[in-house]
């Protein structure tokens, strides 16, 4: 028992020091980093990154005229940014889309002293951590402070560094804009469920992407921006009850006017 007690008090003891030398929060941190939502926005297409393999090139030229999976973190987070990038990786994986064909995946790094080495070192990272989401097609970026405030503040992500512990405090969350450069949804969080990025993706391709099934279910759903998911809309599918039962009356009219075998004129 005396064992057992001096490990409980040992325990707490260090409880207390970490409570003691951690530094409190910063002061308003739900609203000095969070998103604020720009749908239709459009993005600073001529910024320039840097990719892991140190060539340099625009935001436009990036995208290569693609629907855009748009993610930004930094590659020294301790906590939240390796979550989702893992929800990112799982929802591409499963999603039946082809990074670098179906879309561009864009991981930009808000720490101005982030390198194309340590992007090089996340983006291997991400694809031993999930080998179906083809993370070697994706872009994962650097860039300088001016360039990663003009997209940051174009997406609305709100961010600050906090020196006390040389970290950054930041929203998570993904931006799917279109080919040409404008925000078309949000999916917040750090999980998320690959239908509805699917579904995001299609939506930002002006459905030049995606099955008749996927257009269906855009057809009867509609995007909750408060949610980042997609829900079924009880107007569209009155809308649809209603179509569908003036096509059948139609259908049925003319085949009561249609002129029987036999019949006189």
């Amino acid at each position: 028992m005396s064992r057992l007690t001096r490990v409980l008090l040992m325990l707490l003891a260090c409880w207390l020091c970490a409570a003691e030398t951690a530094p409190p929060p910063p002061p308003h941190l739900t609203t000095r980093a969070d998103f604020r939502q720009k749908l239709g926005a459009a993005l600073p297409m001529a910024v320039t990154f840097t990719d892991a393999s140190g060539k340099t090139a625009s935001l436009q030229q990036w995208m290569d005229g693609r629907p855009t999976l748009l993610m930004l973190g930094y590659f020294r987070c301790p906590n939240l940014c390796d979550v989702a990038e893992q929800g990112m990786a799982h929802a591409v994986a499963q999603s039946g889309l082809r990074p670098g064909s179906d879309m561009s995946v864009l991981f930009v790094s808000i720490d101005p002293r982030d390198t194309p080495g340590a992007a090089a070192s996340k983006q291997r990272m991400i694809a031993n951590m999930q080998g179906g989401a083809d993370a070697s097609a994706w872009h994962v970026l650097v860039g300088s402070k001016a360039s990663i405030d003009a997209l940051a503040n174009a997406i609305g992500y709100r961010y600050f560094y906090d020196a006390r512990i040389d970290q950054y405090a930041h929203p998570a969350g993904l931006v799917i804009a279109t080919a040409g450069g404008r925000i078309n949804q949000y999916l917040m969080g750090a999980n998320y469920v690959p239908q509805t990025l699917r579904l995001a993706v299609v939506a930002a391709s002006h459905h030049t992407l995606g099955s008749v099934v996927d257009q269906l279910v855009l057809l009867c759903c509609g995007y909750d921006p408060t949610t980042g998911r997609y829900t079924v809309t009880i107007t569209r599918i009155m809308q649809g009850l209603g179509i569908g039962f003036v096509v059948l009356l139609l259908v049925m009219f003319m085949l009561l006017c249609r002129p029987r075998p036999g019949a006189r004129p």
